[in-house]
């Protein structure tokens, strides 16, 4: 959430940043006009109880007087009265203006590319080498996977519904493999490893930006203030809400492997086949809590640690710095990791490493004392490490054979128990 004090003494410059996001220029007049409309109530609400004292003080003045003070009574409800529907209207007021901030994206970094599409994006540095197939022509990763009985489609679609599905034998080794393989180079890298709640509540989904308006994307039980997970950045944020973390612990790093659950709202034709786009898939996440000088240097090396886990794994990936409607709406800043499908002969996003500022502190109340022991927000920022599915696909395409098989990476065979290629099952 934006800082509304930031707002009032900055309107212009709010008002040109958020313009590169597509907020138009009168939303923040809006909520300037509401918020206004807040203070001049507040005043007039304290002015209105300072007079209530003061008639409070006659009517007991009157009363040790023994005089009359039925008319300062009837005075006294009646101010009574006024204030308790001004406070109602003031707290109907406070809500709505408190709404309208969280429904404001974060303030771009001055580095993010300008651009009201995805298009524009800025690349900043390619690895690896793109594989050849000179004697045959490569499958899709769904084509492969059904081929060799390691992903079923199929009976996904017949017992959950279209993108959903199983993975079964060596496919689900395999995705077991890959996430174990991240999660010991995240731990070797520094981070904790969490094993959080699958379900939140709206506090929580509020905290990190989801709620309240991007409630249409996930999935809410109707019993209960319960949200399955679209991502572990939710609860893994959520873990310092409405504390002080020591100033001594930061930064703080954490780790998560997790199913991530979205409806997929607005994708209908998108990706309709493969494991691209699901309902239900498994996320290794990283978030790290950091003061606000540290930031920048974090968001470098959580992307440059992403990176490393395709290296390691010898898929050929770029990097690019999203435009400024294009990244997430908690982000400042977002750079994504894009894999290579040979099939679709394009890069397909991996990982997204985002630097969210205060913005996600602010919402979720997460401080740590700078060294004048005052109370600052920390800055947090978050990373997939990776997307397990996606690096499935990326596995299964960059690494097939004629013969239909898959040679696995080399990181990845000690967690295979060793096996070298993924034959078809029997």
């Amino acid at each position: 959430m934006l800082d509304l004090k930031l707002i009032r003494t900055e309107t212009d410059f709010v008002k040109e940043k958020l313009a590169t996001r597509g907020v138009d220029a009168k939303e923040i007049d809006d909520l300037l006009a509401l918020d206004q409309k807040r203070r001049d109530l507040i005043v007039k609400s304290e002015t209105m109880k300072a007079n209530r004292n003061t008639v409070s003080d006659e009517i007991s003045q009157l009363k040790r007087n023994k005089e009359d003070a039925s008319d300062k009574i009837a005075q006294m409800k009646q101010v009574s009265a006024d204030i308790k529907a001004l406070d109602e209207q003031l707290t109907a007021i406070a809500e709505d203006v408190s709404d309208k901030t969280s429904r404001l994206p974060n303030i771009p970094n001055d580095e993010v590319p300008v651009g009201l599409t995805e298009e524009g994006s800025v690349e900043l540095r390619k690895w690896g080498e793109m594989p050849t197939f000179t004697d045959f022509k490569p499958k899709s990763h769904w084509e492969i996977g059904e081929n060799l009985g390691i992903l079923d489609f199929e009976r996904g679609a017949k017992v959950s519904g279209s993108r959903f599905l199983y993975y079964v034998g060596q496919g689900a080794r395999l995705e077991r493999a890959i996430y174990n393989f991240f999660l010991d180079e995240n731990e070797k890298a520094g981070f904790t490893e969490v094993l959080p709640p699958y379900m939140v509540n709206s506090e929580s989904m509020y905290g990190t930006g989801q709620f309240p308006k991007f409630k249409e994307d996930v999935y809410s039980l109707k019993e209960a203030d319960e949200t399955l997970i679209p991502t572990a950045e939710v609860p893994l944020v959520n873990y310092y809400r409405d504390e002080v973390i020591p100033t001594e612990k930061l930064p703080v790093y954490f780790t998560a492997l997790t199913p991530a659950f979205r409806s997929e709202a607005g994708s209908a034709g998108r990706d309709t086949r493969g494991l691209i786009r699901l309902h239900q898939f498994n996320k290794v996440e990283m978030v790290k809590f950091t003061k606000p000088e540290d930031s920048w240097t974090e968001l470098e090396s959580l992307t440059k640690h992403a990176e490393e886990l395709l290296q390691k794994l010898g898929l050929a990936y770029h990097v690019i710095t999203l435009t400024t409607s294009d990244m997430s709406f908690t982000a400042a800043m977002t750079h994504d990791l894009e894999v290579w499908l040979p099939f679709q002969d394009r890069y397909r996003e991996i990982s997204s490493c985002s630097n969210t500022t205060d913005f996600q502190a602010r919402r979720a109340h997460i401080q740590y004392r700078d060294d004048n022991g005052k109370l600052q927000y920390v800055h947090t920022l978050n990373g997939s490490g990776l997307a397990v599915g996606r690096t499935v696909a990326a596995v299964l395409e960059n690494y097939q054979n004629a013969d239909g098989t898959v040679n696995i990476p080399e990181a990845l065979q000690p967690y295979m128990g060793g096996q070298t290629k993924i034959t078809k099952e029997d």
